[in-house]
């Protein structure tokens, strides 16, 4: 890549995210949000966490686990049956994170 390959890019990206971050705010009145977007974008954060913790629960190398002696599975299993049990995200934490370092440091998986 050229140094004006390079340039060219940079300003090019600077532009597409000026203009995505700034495009609720660059308008003088406020957009009209149809309601089916409304509705999926409450969606949203949920999708997001999803498209970061399962891969990382569920993968390893790049490939999907081929064992079940892994402490991540039974750490989210774990979370996921406290957050249930008790409504409490302070406590999921503490709970996967316990039943993680309790089977890495005693079994060591």
């Amino acid at each position: 890549m050229t140094t004006t390959e390079a340039v060219i890019t940079i300003v090019g990206l600077a532009l597409i995210s000026l203009l995505t971050r700034g495009f609720f705010i660059l308008p003088s009145r406020e957009l009209p949000m149809p309601a089916w977007l409304q509705r999926g974008l409450r969606y949203a954060p949920v999708a997001a966490l999803v498209a970061v913790v399962v891969p990382e629960v569920l993968m390893t190398d790049g490939r999907l686990l081929t064992t079940w002696q892994d402490a991540r599975l039974y750490a989210a299993a774990a979370g996921i049956g406290w957050y249930f049990w008790r409504r409490s995200i302070l406590g999921t934490i503490v709970t996967g994170t316990g039943v993680m370092l309790l089977l890495r440091l005693g079994l060591g998986w």
